[in-house]
């Protein structure tokens, strides 16, 4: 159900929970906004271990689990905003991403952050459409 302001809340038990007052993403009618992923763990709720391609791993996972429960996917992601603890794992980070987006990536932003949630290397959010044959 959407609210007065036109947008759904987007929730799944199969992507970590928000750790903050935020939704893991908003629906409107056309596209859904997803907050940042990091590399948690749904089930433990931390940070899985390995190194940026484990940790970059687990983040589009949990976009993808997000986007799916918002009626869309990774092949309808439009844009993406990667933020990194230290630019020197760019390659790595490069590497497995384009094992997600192996055809027509989206467009793409990547800074350097100072900074992460729960000291994660990698965070990745995204808009993306939706599904134009979902059943709603």
């Amino acid at each position: 159900m959407y609210t007065s302001e036109g947008k759904k809340i987007v929730h799944t038990d199969k992507a970590p929970k928000a750790i903050g007052p935020y939704s893991q993403a908003i629906r409107t009618e056309s596209f859904i906004f997803t907050a940042g992923q990091i590399g948690l763990d749904p089930a433990t709720m931390e940070i899985v271990q390995g190194g940026i391609e484990v940790e970059t791993r687990q983040a589009l996972t949990n976009l993808k689990h997000v986007l799916e429960s918002g009626d869309s996917g990774l092949n309808f992601v439009v844009k993406t905003l990667v933020f990194l603890q230290d630019m020197n794992d760019f390659a790595k980070m490069n590497a497995v991403y384009a094992e997600f987006f192996p055809e027509n990536p989206p467009a793409r932003s990547t800074v350097a952050a100072a900074g992460l949630p729960k000291g994660a290397r990698v965070e990745i959010e995204c808009i993306a459409l939706l599904n134009p044959s979902r059943g709603d």
